[in-house]
């Protein structure tokens, strides 16, 4: 049968610890090279990826969409709960922190919780724009180099920014 090939040939992604679902999808699809809508229909989910992608979790993901796409990604439904909100959120602007991004390159659910403004780790103000040039950043399934997209200033090179 077609699904039983289809998940021999991905590529498997481990999740981070704190790394956000829209993260985490993005990187799964560029290293399987697969479109939002190609991932859901894989899944048997359909155009619910693309929704979590931009943060869009209303309705919430079910334990049975979720465990769809891990029984294909090869993933318990755990794993894939960590990725979710567990507070509510802002969905834009998306924020980050340049000094986090630069120890360890990836989007954390945490910086999108409408509680926190700043870092709690770095004491540094969550950026919701470039520095340098002022475009808001992508969704984070789209970060594919960790610069902005507009001027390339990476999000590492952020961190010394203090709003």
């Amino acid at each position: 049968m077609l699904d039983t090939d289809i998940k021999t040939w991905l590529l498997p992604i481990e999740p981070l610890e704190g790394e956000s679902l829209s993260h985490f999808l993005g990187r799964v699809r560029r290293r399987n090279y697969l479109s939002t809508s190609a991932l859901g229909e894989l899944a048997g989910i359909r155009g619910v990826v693309t929704r979590w992608e931009k943060f869009r979790h209303n309705p919430f993901p079910s334990d049975q969409e979720l465990t769809a796409l891990g029984n294909l990604l090869g993933l318990e439904l755990s794993q894939l709960k960590a990725m979710l909100p567990s507070e509510p959120m802002k969905l834009e602007p998306i924020r980050l922190c340049g000094a986090c991004y630069g120890e360890s390159p990836f989007h954390r659910i945490e910086w999108q919780y409408k509680s926190r403004w700043k870092c709690d780790r770095h004491d540094l103000k969550l950026l919701c724009k470039c520095p340098n040039c002022g475009a808001k950043f992508k969704i984070p399934s789209l970060w594919d180099f960790g610069k902005c997209d507009r001027c390339g200033l990476g999000f590492c090179e952020m961190k010394n920014t203090r709003n």
